[in-house]
């Protein structure tokens, strides 16, 4: 089975814009991404719609296509790139170009979930434990498993709601799971996936990956015990900082 990994990577963030060019640890943090992903996946690329982007990565070596700027998603983002890159894949790896601690142990569990025939999209949750506070935050969104380790529901409310006990005694009645947001999709299913409309779910969540599942698409997922370091504003990227002083 063959597996590519490609980092959409956009200049005009919101909150923290030119994020994928930023410095960490003396390098761009795009470069940092694509080291971790490159070196466990046998292809991997940057897509990006800002001129800047693209010439960063090749002067570090990297891969990289030049994407349209009015994708509304990096999903339709890596669909427009796999076309415009040369070979056929499998499974197509979708990792974030904020995390550039993005862990081998990481891609690897959610690469393996294609070792299941009937795996279309992959994820990635990891147990919250015992962090009431990190639980209740709606910009860590939780998952609801199957017996089989398939998403029946993603959601940044609290779910399941544990009746009968205060709130804060939730973390020792049920194992919470926090949502990853590594994904990885068999080709077919990344281009269809791309061509359904935003459901009533997704644009009531602001999660996309309730479009796939309100259409009927199954979402494996993987677990992790590795916390990623995402960086969404600059205040992160100084957390992030210390924390590669500290590997150091």
């Amino acid at each position: 089975m063959k597996f590519i990994g490609i980092i959409p990577a956009r200049y005009a963030s919101t909150r923290f814009p030119g994020k994928p060019l930023v410095k960490l640890g003396g390098k761009f943090m795009i470069e940092r991404v694509y080291e971790q992903v490159a070196a466990v996946l046998d292809d991997t690329c940057v897509a990006t719609d800002d001129q800047r982007i693209f010439d960063a990565v090749k002067a570090f070596g990297g891969n990289v296509v030049m994407t349209s700027p009015d994708h509304k998603s990096g999903t339709d983002r890596i669909e427009e790139a796999v076309t415009k890159i040369e070979g056929c894949y499998d499974v197509v790896v979708n990792i974030q170009g904020d995390e550039p601690f993005i862990q081998r142990s990481q891609i690897e569990t959610v690469c393996r979930c294609f070792d299941d025939p009937s795996t279309q999209i992959a994820t990635l949750g990891k147990p919250f434990g015992n962090d009431i506070e990190s639980i209740a935050n709606p910009n860590s969104p939780k998952i609801v498993v199957d017996n089989n380790g398939y998403a029946m529901y993603f959601s940044r409310s609290v779910i399941p709601y544990i009746r009968g006990r205060e709130q804060a005694e939730w973390p020792q009645a049920y194992p919470f799971l926090k949502h990853i947001g590594l994904y990885a999709y068999r080709r077919n299913v990344l281009s269809e996936i791309t061509q359904l409309p935003q459901s009533p779910l997704e644009i009531a969540e602001s999660l996309e990956q309730l479009r796939w599942l309100q259409n009927g698409y199954r979402i494996k997922v993987g677990l992790t015990d590795v916390e990623t370091i995402g960086i969404d504003t600059p205040e992160d990227l100084a957390r992030a900082e210390q924390f590669l002083a500290n590997l150091q």
